[in-house]
């Protein structure tokens, strides 16, 4: 299938900042920023849920207003969604370092989405040193606890060998199928390519063309044009039962608690 790598160039996980991983199976394969475009909100009422309105609203001076003495106070999912504010620039000057200083607060706190995003500002230098190995630290406490972001982009460090001691496809797929166990559209996509490509496992089209439908079922658009590449290649036979495994396939784990 050497004609899908150079139909499958750009692989966004957000839209949001990304970086090229010219190592990768994909060839220039890119891997996003992981940023939420919504606040995400804690499980205590009152003031957070002010801010969210007013974020939600697009009143995002108000928004800064309520949230930052809470982050102020130590509370993670605030000092994360601070984070977001200084990244995206909303209700404050865009500020890489300040989101770094925020997203480490919570992510030292045990914050899964800030120690993925701590750890895609250490991978792409923004705000801080690039350092490859300390973002595989964060993505590694972020997938550990379960996160599915967390998991996808350390899959993506073993796949890319990057902050890792060796490239490693075997390594990458175990970590692509738990995010993609818990439905991340964009580790399904990856699956498919591996299985395709046969590295880290034998190939497989009848597993490849699961993980495209899969993907594609969750609107990821390159899923749809490499699931017609690898119908190609196989017999109507295997794209039955290929489509019965996706018809048949369930997530297995649950995301954790926001």
């Amino acid at each position: 299938m050497e004609d899908r790598l150079s139909e499958c160039d750009e692989i966004l996980l957000v839209p949001a900042l990304v970086r090229s991983y010219p190592t990768m199976t994909l060839k220039h394969a890119l891997a996003t920023l992981v940023l939420m475009v919504n606040f995400a909100a804690p499980v205590a009422a009152g003031q957070f849920e002010d801010a969210v309105d007013a974020h939600r609203r697009g009143d995002y001076l108000t928004a800064l207003r309520l949230i930052r003495p809470l982050a102020n106070d130590g509370d993670a999912v605030a000092q994360y969604n601070l984070g977001l504010m200084y990244t995206t620039g909303q209700g404050v000057s865009q500020d890489y370092v300040m989101a770094a200083i925020w997203f480490r607060k919570a992510a030292e706190q045990g914050y899964a989405l800030a120690q993925s995003n701590l750890g895609v500002f250490y991978r792409d230098g923004r705000g801080v040193q690039r350092d490859h190995a300390e973002a595989v630290i964060w993505f590694r406490k972020a997938a550990d606890q379960g996160d599915a972001i967390g998991q996808y982009l350390l899959g993506l460090q073993w796949a890319a060998g990057e902050g890792v001691p060796q490239q490693d496809y075997a390594e990458a797929i175990k970590w692509f199928q738990k995010a993609a166990e818990q439905g991340h559209a964009v580790a399904k996509l990856h699956l498919g390519v591996m299985y395709a490509e046969g590295r880290g496992v034998p190939q497989d089209y009848v597993r490849a063309h699961m993980w495209f439908n899969l993907a594609a079922a969750q609107g990821e658009q390159k899923a749809t044009k490499l699931l017609d590449m690898a119908a190609q290649r196989m017999t109507p036979a295997q794209i039955a039962e290929a489509q019965k495994l996706a018809r048949d396939w369930r997530p297995t784990t649950q995301p954790p608690p926001r």
